[in-house]
């Protein structure tokens, strides 16, 4: 398997994983362990086939997505975000160099308003009791989704 078809194979299998997360929590209001491992196991397979270099390319990379990954623990230790949004979060920010990253987290954000004002509606038409749950995987797959379709196209242009 060369380069580009590693590469391809990658992408798909991410964005079939972020399809399987989002489907899940929208029923479930839970992300599997196992799909956010498997999409953080992948991730290294995923710079290789990129010919990321270990310094500074990788050593950046890891840096930005261990920060941004300790940002969502700290978010998810004040309630406001479910363990396994946080997991898929950091899972993610391995895929992405830090403006691409960055990117997602400005699209999740945006994504994740419009599902909460979204679920909050249904939530007060249907007069149920307590606190809105907001499907955030929802948001992040969508957002993952919408990153994952620069690299893929340019593997067809490029």
């Amino acid at each position: 398997m060369n380069g580009t078809s590693l590469s391809l194979t990658l992408l798909a299998l991410l964005a079939v994983l972020l399809v399987a997360c989002a489907i899940e929590d929208m029923r479930q209001r839970t992300i599997a362990n196992w799909k956010n491992a498997v999409i953080a196991l992948l991730a290294p397979l995923w710079w290789w086939s990129q010919g990321w270099a270990l310094w500074p390319d990788l050593a950046l990379h890891l840096g930005v997505a261990v920060g941004v990954f300790a940002l969502f623990v700290g978010i998810f230790a004040l309630g406001q975000m479910g363990g396994g949004d946080v997991k898929l979060i950091g899972a993610m920010a391995l895929w992405l160099p830090p403006v691409p990253l960055m990117q997602l987290l400005m699209l999740m954000a945006i994504v994740g308003a419009a599902i909460t004002i979204v679920a909050a509606i249904e939530h007060r038409w249907r007069r149920r009791p307590g606190r809105t749950e907001t499907p955030y995987g929802v948001a992040i797959a969508v957002a993952g989704l919408i990153m994952l379709r620069e690299p893929l196209f340019y593997q067809f242009t490029g």
